[in-house]
């Protein structure tokens, strides 16, 4: 309670300070929102209004007790490149596409994953885990998570041209975007994303109208629909795009959002691993019996809305009261307009954010967190708000370059396996090979300091 009442002045106080900022910010997970979920809802795996309703409530739930844009994340991202390597609830979506799983076994999937999260984070072994794992590991995570989105984005932009044959969504408009987007970086509370979806919102629609499509149609849609799995439909889902992602979604939306939200934003206090855990379980745990889609927090969604102008729980909930109004107004009649949102500037919206998650490595031999000294660490909020410096352990020329090895095998290994947790173990083997060798060397320094002893007493022995 003492979370949610702090979070709630942080966010009316935001709000207040950076009104455009909230409102831009909220629009920062637009790229990773629309491909895959509108893919799925034609597929019928999952139900859209259900979706929009239930992610909608969570976005609401999670900026007013966290009280930083911790976006409650959709498996839409990864719609061309390997969803393991982003958000491993986006892997069960592109699994669910893949195999063709119904409506019932891709809620399976979901259902099962939130349970095994959830009960890990109430026995305190993610928390046990997160404390265990190497800085650099961890940022090896986001680093190639980060430049995965990157990849996501050059597929999204691969397919356009710049024969201006599609008037609407070509090369010329994502070379505008970016133009735009990185020529007023230096205007921190330019509303890029309200901008592009905007524009992006006009040219949908207009492309609706003039090819004899649907508009969306203004009624009331009712979401609380029983989706309930049989066993052989759990067994299914669960054990085709579930099970796998288990581990994924403990490194990618837990303990990653942690980090980043520390780096990110080190004046808030960072939700704990438990508190995640628990949450990722009980959204799962509640939409998906209705049909919404698996889902979970997102670090890159929480690096999107923080590029784009978001600094507190605000934004997220400005999302979270524009999906409900969505799914019960419109509900499935939208899927035909966002299928139309111009790829061009979802893109750049997705190079953007990609390029935030992994530029939090810039740190890692600076200012990282497990560079603080003990006595220090209670420190590091006060730090952020003053011109006070914790005092930092200062790293040798082997150790930064060691440190930065690590983070980069890790991520490296993601993109080159297409995997989050064959990235996390090549991160830890290479980590315990140092540390092995660190032992080695403990060893032979300390037989060349007897030496001259026994040599001593070889001399006496005679």
């Amino acid at each position: 309670m003492v979370l949610s009442a702090s979070s709630f002045k942080h966010n009316w106080q935001t709000l207040k300070d950076n009104p455009l900022g909230e409102i831009a910010g909220s629009l920062g997970d637009l790229g990773t929102l629309l491909p895959l979920m509108t893919a799925l809802a034609a597929g019928k795996s999952i139900s859209l209004t259900a979706t929009l309703i239930f992610s909608g409530l969570f976005n609401v739930y999670s900026g007013a007790f966290f009280g930083i844009p911790i976006v409650v994340s959709d498996p839409f991202w990864c719609f061309c490149v390997s969803p393991e390597v982003v958000q491993p609830m986006k892997a069960v979506a592109s699994i669910a596409l893949a195999r063709q799983l119904s409506l019932k076994e891709t809620m399976a999937a979901g259902i099962g994953v939130g349970a095994v999260v959830m009960l890990l984070s109430i026995v305190g072994m993610i928390k046990k885990a997160a404390d265990l794992i190497p800085l650099p590991i961890v940022k090896g995570i986001q680093v190639g998570a980060g430049l995965s989105l990157c990849l996501n984005a050059g597929s999204m932009l691969s397919g356009l041209g710049l024969n201006g044959s599609k008037w609407d969504d070509n090369l010329f408009w994502a070379i505008g975007a970016f133009s735009i987007l990185y020529g007023f970086s230096r205007l921190p509370k330019f509303p890029f994303a309200l901008l592009v979806f905007l524009l992006g919102g006009i040219f949908a629609a207009v492309e609706v109208a003039t090819s004899g499509g649907s508009l969306p149609a203004l009624g009331f849609w009712w979401p609380f629909n029983p989706t309930i799995p049989t066993p052989a439909e759990f067994a299914t889902g669960f054990g085709t795009a579930g099970v796998g992602q288990i581990s994924l979604t403990i490194l990618n939306s837990v303990i990653a959002v942690r980090y980043l939200s520390e780096d990110l934003m080190p004046t808030r206090p960072a939700p704990s691993v438990t508190a995640l855990g628990i949450s990722v379980g009980l959204m799962n745990l509640t939409g998906c019996w209705f049909g919404a889609m698996p889902v979970c927090h997102g670090s890159g969604g929480l690096a999107a809305q923080h590029r784009f102008g978001a600094r507190s729980g605000t934004s997220v909930i400005i999302l979270g009261l524009v999906k409900i109004g969505a799914g019960l107004a419109f509900g499935e009649s939208l899927a035909s307009l966002l299928q139309r949102f111009p790829k061009s500037l979802l893109g750049i919206m997705v190079f953007a954010a990609g390029i935030e998650l992994a530029s939090v490595a810039e740190n890692l031999n600076s200012s990282a967190k497990d560079l603080l000294c003990p006595s220090s660490a209670a420190l590091r909020i006060e730090q952020s708000r003053s011109a006070v410096h914790a005092p930092l352990r200062v790293l040798t020329d082997r150790e930064k370059r060691e440190r930065f090895l690590n983070m980069m095998v890790t991520a490296a290994m993601m993109l080159a396996s297409k995997n989050t947790f064959v990235g996390f173990l090549a991160g830890v083997f290479f980590w315990a090979l140092l540390r092995l060798q660190d032992r080695m060397e403990t060893l032979a320094e300390a037989r060349a300091s007897y030496a001259p002893l026994n040599e001593a007493s070889a001399l006496l022995g005679r």
